[in-house]
């Protein structure tokens, strides 16, 4: 994923995750919020209870990939920040993308909804 689609700042963070709307699931919480951009920017929150550097980093590397395939479908001018839960780890890729597809489907990101 390209850095101008990354969110950075954790003031974005916090203004997202205060501001948004949350569509959850199990193993996965999305935060919508309309930014300024006209594109849509990503973050994607792992903390240390999901395990240890390797899951952490495998986790983000799947997400990254399942948002780059994703991407071009997606409404933009948002930021969007992905916060996983423990159980993800377990869930393998094909579940993973099923799983963010229907988050952003219940948060009207899709262009086809």
């Amino acid at each position: 994923m390209r850095a101008a689609l990354r969110l950075r700042r954790p003031l974005d963070f916090t203004r997202v995750q205060r501001l948004g709307a949350v569509c959850r699931h199990r193993d996965l919480k999305i935060s919508v919020c309309g930014s300024d951009s006209p594109h849509n920017r990503y973050g994607i929150v792992t903390s240390k209870r999901l395990g240890n550097a390797v899951a952490r980093n495998k986790c983000k590397r799947r997400l990254r990939a399942i948002v780059s395939q994703l991407h071009g479908q997606l409404h933009q001018g948002f930021d969007v920040v992905l916060i996983a839960r423990p159980s993800i780890v377990r869930q393998p890729f094909g579940e993973l993308y099923r799983i963010l597809y229907g988050l952003l489907v219940k948060a009207r990101l899709m262009e086809n909804c």
